[in-house]
Formats: structure tokens, C-alpha cells, sequence
């Protein structure tokens, strides 16, 4: 198995009942913890309505964030693209890339919330045609030297051109949740694939359609779906054990099934269970997370591995199920005890070095106090003479 990606896909999801204030600077402290523990990259979300997910530009949130770290890569997940005007989307990519020097990543989708595409007049019917435009042309202005002129319904570029080029060769990619509009945009320019609702209960098939859609579309392309650019979403939550975890998620859960199941209108996201235990009981044995256990996050992650053939990265869901101690104490064990298992195996190599080492310990161990009594001896000699 390749070397696994970690990270999380930030929405954020806060109860609307807590201080949005002091969610926005903890969903900060949360990404500089991350870095902290070695995770790869956060994926940051758009959303302007429904009162829960809270941050309204990914690409300022970023921006923030990249100051406060020091490896950790940020990128949007995802930048509506119906929302924007290309060019100014293009533009702030390019300067996001050179701010980070590299550590930005730019996703892409149609928009999550149709509480949002309402508010500024757009049909949910339009959002996928919209973002094939969009797309075409950002990918333009991020990778030709040629001037762009292009026309739609919604926005209209004459002879566009961004002021500067990538610093990097910036990480892209595009959303797909229960439609194949993002395998196909993720085919046709090159890109990589964030597979959103993979380990939702339609994951099964979502899968398979995701992965074939995107390598169909590159091929016509002249691409390849690079497995490694694909990312899985997921549900997890950590503890020591599996009673620990069951407790932890008391405090919050049911705010999450609330708001996807009455709130939020999006169907690709409407999880079952009427009680606390149902709605525990639904993240674990439909397959689209783990609340339990280090050992459980690892047994998941290994089915995914196998039911989709392989991926480049894992995303952690990020959510409020537990409390903030709790919540850090999860992305811990999942930094020690998850991430080694699926990043060129740390543990056999320590277990090598602990075998290799007790084989000579007995000899070593003389060899060591012959020398320590050998040095007495000479000290007391000198100081004798």
C-alpha cells in the first residue's frame, strides 16, 4: 500500500445554538493542532446558509490559517464556482499559491446548500453546467499564456489574463458526491478527485462510478485518474475504547443528524436513526465511519482500501460530536496509532530496531559495564599513584 494522505474535510459543522465567534477561532486552534500532529492537508468548505456550517470564504479562512502553521497544507473544500467570476477565482488561487509558497490547494464544486444558490437566484438544475463552465475556464487562466474571451449566461471575459503565474504545481481537485459532474470535470482537466459522500451509505456504488467516470474522461483526455489524487471522505471519531467513544459522541451527535436531516436540504447527506443509540449504531454498521477505537478507524480504512481499489488520501469529516478535549484527543490517536499503519509502516521499522537491539543486549550489556568498571579501575589507579 502507497503512502496515505491524512487530513480533514472542514465544513464546519457547529450547533447554532453555540457562540459562532468562538467557533471560527477554535476551527483555527484545530488546524494549527493538526500541523501540530502531522496531518497532511484540511479542506476548508463554502456555505452562506442553514446556520451550522459557518465560514462563508474558504480562501480567507486559508489564508489565516497558513500563517498559523508550518507544513500543514490548506485548500477549499470546496470554492463554489457558480458563485464567482472565474478570473477573480483564478487570481486568488494564484496568489494564495505564492503567499503559502505552495502550501494551497484549490477544490472545486457546484455549491452544497441549495439555501445558498437561492439566495442569489441560481436553480440547482444550472449549478453543475455552471461549474463545467466555471472550470473551463479557471483551468485556462491557471495553465495558458493565452488571453481567454468567453461568453456564458453568467459571467463574460474579454481577452482575461492573470497578472501572475502559479508559484507551484498546485494541488486541484473536484468534488463529487452522488453525481458523476465532478469525476467528469476531475477527468477532462487532469485533476484529482475528492469523493465527498464515498462512505455514505450509496458509497458502495459511489465508488465505483467516482473512480470509472474520472478515468473514462481522462483518457479521452489525454490524462491519467492518478489514484494517488484521490481522496475519500469519511466519519470517525477516536477513543482509548469503544465505550469511551460511545460516550464522547453523547454530547453532539444528534446536532449533526438534526441539521442533515431537517435542516440542511441535501439529499446526497441524509443519514438514518431516530434515537441517540440508532444514529451511533448507523455510523458504524452501514460502513461510513468508525466511532470506536484506533483499531476500528484501521479496519475501515483498509475496507475502503479494498472495496475501491486504492486512494491517495483520507479525510476525516470533520465534526463537533464530542467536545473540544475530545475532539483533539480523536485526531491524537488517530496521529498515533492510524497514520504509521498507513505511512510506510513506522511501527515494523521501530519493531526491527527493538528485535535487532534485544539480540545483542546481552553482549553489549558486558561489553558495556567491562568498559564503565575498566574506566573506575583507571580513575582509581591515577588518583593512587
Amino acid at each position: 500500500m502507497q503512502r496515505l494522505k491524512f487530513g480533514i474535510f472542514h465544513a464546519p459543522f457547529h450547533d447554532h445554538n453555540t457562540n459562532p465567534n468562538a467557533n471560527l477561532h477554535r476551527d483555527l486552534e484545530l488546524i494549527r493542532h493538526l500541523d501540530y500532529l502531522g496531518f497532511d492537508e484540511a479542506w476548508v468548505g463554502e456555505h452562506h446558509s442553514c446556520g451550522t456550517e459557518i465560514i462563508a470564504d474558504p480562501m480567507i479562512f486559508c489564508a489565516t490559517a497558513l500563517e498559523r502553521t508550518r507544513t500543514i497544507k490548506l485548500g477549499t473544500g470546496v470554492l463554489s464556482v457558480p458563485y464567482h467570476n472565474p478570473l477573480w477565482t483564478a487570481d486568488r488561487i494564484v496568489q494564495l499559491d505564492h503567499l503559502s509558497r505552495g502550501r494551497f490547494m484549490f477544490g472545486a464544486g457546484p455549491g452544497a446548500l441549495p439555501t445558498d444558490a437561492h439566495m442569489i437566484g441560481i436553480h440547482p438544475s444550472e449549478q453543475r453546467r455552471m461549474l463545467e463552465e466555471g472550470m473551463e475556464a479557471i483551468m485556462h487562466l491557471l495553465r495558458s499564456e493565452d488571453p481567454l474571451t468567453m461568453k456564458t449566461d453568467w459571467f463574460e471575459l474579454n481577452d482575461a489574463k492573470c497578472q501572475l503565474p502559479l508559484f507551484s504545481d498546485i494541488e486541484m481537485a473536484v468534488a463529487a458526491i452522488a453525481s458523476p459532474s465532478g469525476p467528469r470535470i476531475a477527468g477532462r482537466h487532469g485533476i484529482g478527485l475528492l469523493s465527498i459522500g464515498a462512505t455514505m451509505q450509496i458509497g458502495a456504488d459511489m465508488l465505483a462510478l467516482h473512480y470509472d467516470v474520472w478515468k473514462d474522461m481522462a483518457a479521452e483526455n489525454g490524462h491519467a485518474a492518478e489514484r494517488d489524487k484521490w481522496r475519500l471522505v469519511g466519519v470517525m471519531h477516536l477513543a482509548e475504547t469503544d465505550e469511551q467513544a460511545l460516550r464522547d459522541v453523547e454530547y453532539g451527535i444528534e446536532h449533526w443528524f438534526d441539521y442533515l436531516q431537517h435542516t440542511a436540504a441535501a439529499p446526497q447527506f441524509c443519514p438514518e436513526g431516530d434515537t441517540l443509540q440508532e444514529r451511533i449504531a448507523w455510523v458504524n454498521e452501514t460502513g461510513i465511519g468508525a466511532i470506536g477505537t484506533p483499531e476500528a478507524c484501521v479496519r475501515q480504512i483498509e475496507s475502503l482500501w479494498k472495496q475501491s481499489g486504492g486512494f491517495g488520501g483520507y479525510l476525516c469529516m470533520d465534526h463537533d460530536f464530542a467536545n473540544p478535549a475530545a475532539k483533539a484527543r480523536s485526531y491524537e490517536l488517530m496521529a498515533q496509532h492510524v497514520m504509521p499503519r498507513f505511512q510506510g509502516n513506522t511501527y515494523a521499522r521501530m519493531l526491527d530496531a527493538v528485535v535487532r537491539a534485544q539480540a545483542v543486549r546481552e553482549k553489549l550489556n558486558t561489553e558495556q559495564a567491562d568498559a564503565l568498571q575498566a574506566w573506575t579501575d583507571k580513575h582509581a589507579g591515577e588518583a593512587s599513584s
